[in-house]
């Protein structure tokens, strides 16, 4: 595996590469990570893995100065992991030599919803980047995680809108066995109570999930409950939404009489700490 920290030193590894698959993440990797980069090993002949702590996708009261910065821990486990061939680590002056005023922007009702309404500006950044890293590293396929659901979303359709002769390979989410707690960089911010209490927030949507398939019909109320359940115990909930799977548009009447795919996504603080989860329906 070859970590490398520039540009042009990347493209000069990749000349006379074939079959590329690109996982973009900001490091600090977990085993969410891992399953990405093994995904990744399976679809294709060469795995590029970036590291780097993305400024755009940080609004002005976000942790981008306090994010985990852990490239030398993140190359031992991609190491021990044998999957990954080149490990991409640009500095920020390198990814972003001057000011970034050409940026993407996403379609207002897909980007301006859910995470998007919460955190103005952020899907412009991430859209920006991965753009900028699709750009750089030409990749056949990349990776990304259903994790972040509307992201996926967001970049799939980018990749649409604009041509992009990129297959985009969706990853299921990954939790802790044994809580079901989503793996996230995030969660080493919570301390030993905040952690054991951070289970709920999958108890409640994988609750709202049950309720849909055993034929309750009324959306809005198991939302609205769902944020009082959260609310009750100590939670700062954001949004617990019930959206069609494949434009993350509110139900019609009709979605739910013909078990239109669904997803149920949600946002939520504990203590100081922003966490999302998400669960597939029908």
């Amino acid at each position: 595996m070859k970590v490398v920290h520039t540009i042009k030193d990347l493209q000069a590894e990749l000349a006379d590469k074939k079959n590329i698959v690109l996982v973009p993440t900001m490091g600090n990797l977990h085993d969410g990570h891992l399953q990405l980069m093994k995904t990744a090993g399976a679809h294709g002949d060469t795995v590029v893995a970036s590291v780097f702590v993305n400024r755009l996708q940080f609004g002005p009261n976000e942790d981008f100065d306090q994010y985990p910065r852990t490239l030398e821990e993140d190359c031992a486990k991609l190491e021990a992991q044998g999957v990954v061939d080149i490990v991409f680590a640009p500095s920020e002056k390198d990814m972003y030599p001057e000011p970034q005023v050409f940026t993407v922007q996403p379609d207002p009702k897909l980007a301006d919803i859910l995470e998007g309404f919460y955190r103005p500006g952020f899907f412009t950044g991430v859209a920006t980047v991965v753009m900028k890293l699709f750009s750089i590293v030409r990749p056949n396929k990349a990776a990304f995680g259903k994790k972040d659901y509307q992201q996926l979303r967001i970049i799939q359709k980018m990749v649409e809108q604009f041509g992009m002769p990129i297959e985009i390979i969706p990853v299921e989410l990954q939790r802790n066995q044994q809580t079901g707690l989503a793996l996230s960089s995030r969660n080493r911010y919570l301390n030993d109570k905040e952690l054991e209490e951070a289970t709920l927030l999958y108890r409640t949507v994988k609750g709202v999930k049950e309720a849909l398939e055993a034929g309750s019909s009324d959306a809005d109320a198991l939302e609205e409950k769902a944020m009082e359940t959260l609310r009750q115990n100590g939670w700062q909930p954001d949004y617990v939404a019930v959206v069609r799977r494949k434009d993350l548009l509110a139900l019609t009447k009709d979605d739910l009489l013909t078990r239109e795919p669904l997803v149920v996504l949600a946002a939520a603080k504990i203590g100081t700490t922003r966490l999302i989860d998400n669960i597939e329906v029908f």
